[in-house]
């Protein structure tokens, strides 16, 4: 058995994905629910905020189909979300009116 130490590994390199993955869910969903605060209470228009979520999800979308690493089945509930999501908002938008 070898004394060395590896430094880095497939495990590494795993965990280090798995920590970025959920720093990146954390920011988003912060930056979501900020928006919907701001939004509900302070009556403010947040697409700067908006943006930063909306965008971050393209930038990791783009990569992964420029690599060929999307699967159907994400595209599919990708779209299915979004659709969803576009139906909420055109509903509250009717509802504050």
């Amino acid at each position: 058995m070898k004394d060395q130490f590896v430094e880095r590994d497939e495990r590494t390199i795993s965990v280090e994905n798995a920590s970025y993955r959920l720093g990146y869910l954390f920011i988003s969903f912060g930056l979501l629910l900020i928006v919907a605060f701001r939004s509900f209470f302070y009556q403010e228009s947040n697409w700067d905020l908006m943006g930063l979520v909306i965008i971050g999800g393209l930038v990791t979308t783009v990569y992964q189909a420029f690599y060929k690493t999307l699967s159907r089945r994400l595209i599919v509930l990708s779209l299915v979300i979004a659709c969803f999501a576009a139906l909420t908002a055109f509903m509250i938008v009717f509802v504050q009116k």
